[in-house]
């Protein structure tokens, strides 16, 4: 079972240095949290750093105990992030470590992000073989082979037939 929505708003209450068991949060907090929340995830999509969050139609539609689907490498660095962006609301500032590591963080996603989502160059099928392509390796045709368009399964990758 993965994060719940909820699990992303503590810990990112946590972070920040408001933790429940200190602070008493009332619904209001962690419904503004939620949307936030809800919102950055948003913006992360559009930038094209899609992680497996369910994001709402409307803020109304989101739910605190809503599963997420998240991958496990993106939990700290989104309840990092979210503690960036809800702690200047109760006057609090988080550490320059949590700082850092939530910038790292989304770098890392955005970069993972982006290079698996990269498309693949293939050689035109009218260009040469050359000479270092031998007859007794794998093809024997004087011309590099068609490209070969993969059908994408989404995160995953291309869906290959046998």
């Amino acid at each position: 079972m993965g994060w719940t929505k909820r699990d992303f708003v503590l810990q990112g209450f946590r972070e920040a240095g408001l933790a429940s068991y200190v602070f008493r949060l009332t619904a209001d907090q962690l419904q503004n949290a939620l949307i936030q929340l809800d919102t950055m995830m948003a913006t992360w999509n559009a930038v094209g750093v899609r992680c497996g969050y369910p994001l709402p139609s409307s803020p109304g539609n989101s739910n605190l105990d809503e599963e997420t689907n998240v991958q496990d490498a993106a939990y700290e660095t989104i309840y990092q992030n979210l503690a960036i962006r809800i702690a200047p609301g109760f006057g609090k500032t988080v550490s320059p470590d949590t700082k850092i590591s939530a910038f790292n963080g989304y770098n890392a996603l955005l970069t993972n992000c982006l290079t698996n989502n990269m498309p693949v160059m293939q050689l035109p099928s009218t260009m040469p073989a050359g000479a270092g392509n031998k007859p007794w390796r794998n093809y024997n045709g004087p011309f590099i082979r068609p490209p070969v368009d993969p059908i994408d399964a989404g995160a995953d990758g291309p869906i290959e037939f046998d």
